[in-house]
């Protein structure tokens, strides 16, 4: 079974100034693949931090796919080529379609009236310079590079194909389900089923079903999550995710006809409405204030003229 790992590069997600859309996105076209994401590592614009993430991916099971997210500019903080080589004890080398396109921006330049020096165009051409054996990733009108990076044969021979995409999302969701996804994901997994039932009742009161469950049906995953209503989500093999909905909804309905479920669905529905009413006294409290605010209007001191 090929299972995932991502690495996102960047010290502006560190430092809270961007957010990160690009493990989310690769989650769920896992999900949609049947394909396990193992682990999520967020590092800084740092080879060091770079070669551990990936060393530790590295030794992980195998078939796996590690999809790198950031850090394939020309910018002195663009490490991610240099650094998967380095890791991986690979040259860099200039890949001829993306330095085709380098070319292309330099003569542009060129024509602009910039001063394209030979270390300008060395800066530009970092964009180009992928780690040795790799193979170019493209989708049609896009500019990022994307690159895969096969280990000891890659997934197709049980290894691991390391895939380094730019962080740009809208570059990276592209790259990802246009060229990545049927290269590497595609095919290899089962899809799992998945089945989710709704409840009112604290998610508590379901704890010793949920061990049942597990325990009579270990290859399922069930996940439990609280809310307005809450969810059970169940994902596995399909008649043994059916057979444990069915447990779980037996509990349910058990629970819905018995003195105390109907006791527990209603102090929380009461909760529920006397939070909801104190939000709403919050917001009306806060448009009062904000109304009063804007209306209003400051005077000028007796005998001065005040300023429109």
């Amino acid at each position: 079974m090929l299972e995932a790992s991502m690495i996102v590069v960047g010290d502006e997600i560190l430092g809270g100034y961007v957010t990160d859309e690009n493990s989310p996105l690769l989650a769920r076209v896992l999900r949609d693949h049947g394909i396990g994401l193992s682990c999520v590592h967020v590092v800084a614009d740092d080879v060091a931090a770079i070669d551990e993430a990936l060393s530790l991916e590295l030794a992980r099971g195998r078939p796996r796919v590690v999809v790198t997210s950031g850090g394939v500019g020309s910018t002195p903080d663009d490490l991610t080529f240099e650094a998967v080589a380095a890791s991986l004890g690979r040259e860099l080398v200039v890949d001829p379609t993306i330095g085709a396109k380098v070319d292309g921006a330099l003569a542009w330049s060129a024509e602009q009236g910039f001063a394209v020096s030979e270390e300008f165009a060395w800066h530009l051409l970092r964009m180009a310079r992928v780690p040795e054996g790799s193979r170019l990733v493209e989708r049609d009108g896009g500019w990022a590079p994307g690159v895969l990076v096969d280990v000891d044969g890659g997934v197709d021979a049980g290894g691991v194909t390391v895939a380094i995409l730019p962080g740009v999302p809208t570059e990276f969701a592209a790259l990802l389900t246009e060229a990545v996804a049927p290269a590497v994901l595609a095919g290899r997994n089962p899809t799992p089923f998945v089945a989710e039932l709704t409840h009112r009742y604290p998610e508590s009161v379901l704890n010793l079903a949920f061990v049942e469950v597990m325990e009579r049906y270990p290859e399922v995953k069930l996940g439990s999550y609280p809310g307005r209503p809450s969810i059970v989500r169940l994902r596995g093999d399909r008649s043994e995710v059916e057979a444990a909905a069915q447990r779980i909804a037996a509990v349910l309905a058990e629970l819905d006809e018995s003195d105390a479920g109907q006791r527990l669905a209603a102090a929380r529905a009461a909760r529920a409405a006397q939070s909801a009413r104190a939000t709403q006294s919050a917001r009306a409290a806060g448009t009062t204030e904000l109304r009063s605010r804007s209306g209003s209007r400051s005077t000028a001191p007796t005998g001065e003229k005040e300023e429109a």
